[in-house]
């Protein structure tokens, strides 16, 4: 698709991130996690297990090499003025050799044109033989010296290369860096300031009667709190981080805790739920047409944080899981796991009363110095067990923009298509996210759309914004042509209304109710549960510096247990034996029934084992 244009080809799947899965005895997947599937058949069983016992390996190499480019490029950007210095000396050393042998090659050719030219004008035979001895000579070492020359430009061609593929990128990124620079230190010199002067400001103002509620909610227990912590005021050298990120996936650097919240990428999702009820409203429809009016209002509504929420979860373990039952106040529990490292992917499972809701999101993001973007990959999936209706979307492209210099703001854009399965197949509903634009007279944030039979009729029209409110209504009739249609329409239902954060949420990471009580504590969760992350818990309480500490000692560890897995893969392919890659605990890749698509779905267990306190089976993470 058109998100992967600028860093691959059509029909390929990069091993760093390929997900490799055996469907049978015979029969394998290799996918990116969501554009691009292949299905392969072998000969037999054992043919197959070498095929799979080849590609892990494969994949753990490229993860390898992927990891030693980086840091080679690391290398590369910080290299010392003594280290150019003497690569400089050298090729001078070899600019001066090239000319001593050029002055050789001058002197002892105009020589030997001399003696040649006295040679042919010689008649007496004794002289003439003289000559020739002389022109032998001089040919000798004009010989000498053009050897001489060809090793001295062997020399500097060899060093030259040697060097010149390492200048080269070091240029390239010494370009784009200044010309980002020269975009920004004229702003970012008018600003520090005042910026200074207000991040002192919110230093010394104190909070204490903020701080007293927050723990007074605390001792009372339960799903109780509506805050966090504030956050707290720590300087930060953003350039010298974000400078080493352009053009790269965010995903993959380890970034410090100043540019996070305090929840993980597992407890974001979950957010999603925020406005459930209104896939409770689409379950008591009886109208298809409806229900997937009710179900794209509640696909625009889990944009609604995004438009005041600006920090970066933390990134999943291998392993990690969340979940969050809340049956008893809102009606719906969520299981999620983070069940791939490369790529990083979470599956999810969720169900509501009437409904199920399961998803699986991966995503590739970019860095592109004033802005990033962040796009989706995974599929997320409803179903309404009663009428069999099932409906399948993918998420929209996020940017996030003034990411220098510049007020932080999040904007969604782009096409999202709600298919019809199941017993709804061949109903759609097309969304257009309308990007933003300083000189539209139209709403921002502006999210519009129709249900369509299969026939492409409009059915109902979906109008409203990701950040406020969304208005749904039937269509009784239209007028106009078929390239304009105009709609008539009958009543007019709010689907969705947004439930504002409280006036000072931007002091606690913008945080809602539902978001500040996503990371409280809650006995008896499994000891993978991203509530138990120490870093991220040290964040929360504002320990900044600790939670740094102890995010680099749990990024260190997943990735010693990894090269511990690929040293067994390794060994297991020399011994001709099979192995098991790593499997994810709570969730199953199964083939989907409607698509030849591969995902990872449910498979049960965790609220049993949760009832039975039993976590015997879950990694040390």
């Amino acid at each position: 698709n058109q998100a992967e244009m600028a860093h691959t080809c059509r029909g390929s799947i990069s091993l760093h991130g390929a997900l490799i899965h055996t469907v049978d005895a015979c029969t394998f997947v290799i996918s990116n996690g969501g554009t691009q599937t292949f299905h392969i058949k072998a000969s037999s069983e054992v043919e197959r297990q070498q095929w799979v016992t080849a590609l892990e390996l494969a994949k753990a190499k490229a993860i390898r090499n992927m990891e030693s480019e980086e840091e080679e490029e690391a290398e590369e950007g910080s290299g010392s003025p003594e280290e150019w210095s003497g690569v400089v000396r050298e090729l001078q050393g070899r600019l001066e050799d090239l000319q001593t042998c050029s002055e050789l090659i001058t002197k002892h050719g105009a020589s030997l044109q001399r003696a040649l030219g006295e040679l042919e004008i010689t008649v007496d035979p004794d002289t003439a033989q003289g000559k020739s001895k002389i022109v032998g000579e001089r040919a000798t070492l004009f010989r000498i010296a053009s050897n001489a020359m060809m090793n001295a430009c062997s020399d500097y061609l060899q060093t030259a290369q040697m060097h010149g593929h390492k200048w080269t990128r070091l240029l390239q990124h010494e370009r784009e860096q200044r010309q980002r620079l020269q975009e920004m230190v004229e702003t970012l010199a008018q600003q520090h300031s005042r910026l200074e002067q207000a991040a002192n400001a919110h230093a010394h103002r104190p909070e204490e009667e903020d701080e007293n509620e927050f723990y007074d909610a605390l001792a009372e227990g339960g799903n109780t709190r509506t805050r966090v912590p504030d956050k707290p005021n720590y300087p930060l050298n953003l350039w010298s981080i974000m400078k080493n990120c352009i053009g790269k996936d965010l995903s993959k650097i380890p970034m410090p805790v100043n540019f996070s919240e305090p929840l993980s990428m597992l407890q974001r999702l979950t957010e999603d739920y925020e406005y459930a009820d209104i896939l409770d409203v689409a379950a008591r429809c009886t109208d298809p047409y409806e229900q997937l009016a009710h179900v794209a209002a509640f696909t625009i509504s889990s944009y609604s944080t995004t438009s005041s929420r600006t920090g970066k979860p933390f990134n999943p373990l291998l392993g990690e899981t969340y979940e969050c039952d809340r049956t008893d106040d809102l009606g719906w529990k969520a299981i999620s796991e983070q069940v791939s490292h490369h790529p990083p992917m979470v599956a999810q499972h969720c169900e509501g009363n009437g409904w199920k809701c399961w998803q699986e999101f991966t995503m590739t993001s970019k860095f592109r110095g004033k802005y990033l973007q962040v796009i989706p990959l995974g599929m997320a999936h409803v179903e309404f067990p009663a009428s069999g209706n099932k409906f399948s979307w993918r998420k929209v492209t996020t940017t996030i923009h003034n990411i220098i210099v510049g007020k932080l703001w999040v904007d969604q854009h782009g096409d999202m298509d709600i298919i019809g399965k199941g017993q709804a197949v061949g109903i759609k509903c097309h969304l257009k996210y309308i990007p933003y634009s300083y000189f539209t007279r139209d709403i921002q944030r502006r999210v519009k759309g129709a249900v369509m039979d299969s026939l492409k009729n409009v059915k109902w029209i979906v109008n409203g914004t990701w950040d406020d409110k969304v208005e749904i209504a039937p269509v009784i009739g239209s007028s106009g042509s078929i390239e304009n249609p105009i709609y008539q329409t009958g009543p007019v239902t709010l689907a969705w209304k947004r439930r504002m954060p409280a006036p000072d949420a931007d002091k606690f990471y913008g945080f809602t109710t539902l978001a500040a009580q996503l990371n409280e504590y809650e006995e008896g969760v499994a000891i993978t549960d991203s509530r138990l992350r120490p870093d991220q818990k040290l964040m929360e309480e504002g320990q900044w510096n600790e939670a740094n500490s102890e995010k680099l000692r749990l990024e260190e560890k997943q990735r010693t247990t990894r090269r511990h897995r690929e040293a067994e893969a390794e060994q297991a392919a020399a011994e001709g034996r099979p192995y098991t890659p790593y499997q994810p605990l709570w969730f199953i890749q199964v083939k989907e029934d409607d698509s030849d698509t591969i995902s990872h779905v449910y498979k049960g267990g965790y609220w049993e084992s949760k009832e039975q306190q039993n976590w015997s089976r879950c990694p040390d993470i």
